[in-house]
């Protein structure tokens, strides 16, 4: 089935330059171009679309106002911001309804790849009631205590980006807003990154301030009690999970940038069970209590009451914020690895290993239905011969 895509600009040239340039898409996608908001709010009024992607300065409702209108109007569409010329000011306020930034004028190819890979999400993740719920996070939910810690580090007129990555770095919601946010055009990096202390020097300190102090980007969580669920084992599980993952990276020879994404994708694998805990706790209290009584694994029983998992919400949201792909393909995967049927040893297979040897150093019992390492495809890796030395280097890590 084809996609529909809107482009919106204020400049007739724009946007039959992009006419042009993506005449070789047409028999992917349904492309429409709208001259303003008003014409772009005609258009979606029509029929439904998949991506929106619009300029942000234009007269009357600018873009930054259109795609807030969208996220509330039609949030299951995914929203695309061409940043053009547009000050700091401006892409800041864009942090919440824009799911990723382009530049203007944009590379053809960037943008074929932007709007495919977020048109091939949907099938990582079917349910729409699930889709809807990525699509509007504007944040993910951060614990008390670090984002306390955080402002009070930021307010001290001695404090170093060093001390400042120390605290995001031990935080799911902080970790994936700041890649998300230093990895959009805006900042014109060369290239992607995935590591948060990397990614905190490129903002600096005062932009930080501005995103925490003033923007607002990060949000307490204030989950109700669910029997059954911790978010302080979460976190700790997500940390000793990204380090044990590290190590296994490290062991099997990946490059810098590959055991970069690794950690990053070990920490945040479990974010889809944040998302849940705070915005689904019904459906979630149900799963966990599932779990409990057939002795299964709590992403089995999450596809028993919801259809879908959090591997696979928390990838669709770290995929509609653009974090780099493998980082998006290890945490939806990382119970599954079999599904992308891969060949050679990538960040997926690293955490997948490491969460299911931390889990293992959890239980003192016998595991769950789906907690375990998933032997066939390791097997199918001709890696088999290579878990004794994974167990060995995870536990001398003493985590």
């Amino acid at each position: 089935m084809k996609r529909r895509i809107l482009f919106v600009d204020d400049d007739s040239n724009i946007l039959q330059g992009l006419q042009r340039m993506l005449r070789s898409m047409r028999g992917e996608w349904d492309m429409d171009f709208a001259n303003s908001s008003q014409d772009a709010f005609a258009h979606l009024a029509q029929a439904p679309y998949d991506v929106i992607v619009s300029d942000v300065k234009m007269p009357g409702m600018d873009g930054v106002e259109l795609l807030t209108a969208v996220r509330s109007q039609y949030p299951q569409m995914t929203r695309l911001l061409l940043t053009g010329q547009a000050g700091e000011e401006t892409i800041l306020k864009a942090v919440g309804p824009a799911h990723q930034f382009l530049s203007k004028p944009c590379d053809a190819d960037m943008l074929k790849t932007t709007i495919s890979r977020t048109c091939a999400l949907s099938a990582v993740l079917e349910d729409p009631t699930l889709k809807e719920l990525a699509s509007q996070m504007v944040t993910i939910p951060t614990l008390p205590s670090l984002y306390a810690e955080l402002v009070r580090t930021l307010e001290d007129p001695e404090s170093t980006l060093e001390r400042i990555s120390t605290i995001v770095e031990k935080d799911m919601g902080m970790t994936a807003k700041i890649l998300k946010l230093v990895n959009s055009a805006f900042f014109g990096l060369p290239r992607q990154i995935s590591s948060p202390s990397q990614a905190i020097s490129y903002l600096g300190i005062e932009t930080l301030k501005t995103l925490v102090l003033t923007v607002q980007v990060f949000e307490e969580l204030t989950p109700q009690a669910i029997a059954g669920f911790s978010v302080e084992a979460l976190w700790e599980h997500s940390i000793q999970t990204g380090e044990y993952a590290r190590r296994i990276a490290q062991a099997e020879g990946l490059d810098n940038s590959l055991i970069a994404d690794t950690l990053t994708a070990g920490m945040l694998h479990d974010v889809g069970a944040l998302l849940l805990a705070s915005q689904l706790p019904d459906q979630f209290t149900a799963a966990i209590e599932l779990s409990n009584t057939q002795h299964i694994s709590l992403h089995v029983a999450e596809q028993q009451i919801m259809s879908a998992s959090h591997a696979e919400l928390g990838g669709y949201l770290l995929g509609l914020w653009g974090l780099r792909h493998p980082v998006v393909e290890a945490v939806a995967f990382h119970h599954q690895p079999k599904k992308l049927e891969s060949q050679q040893f990538t960040p997926l297979t690293a955490v997948h290993i490491a969460n299911a040897l931390h889990t293992e150093n959890m239980h003192t019992g016998q595991l769950r239905d789906g907690q375990g390492i998933q032997e066939d495809y390791i097997d199918s890796l001709n890696l088999t011969g290579h878990l004794s030395t994974w167990r060995e280097i995870c536990n001398a890590s003493g985590l």
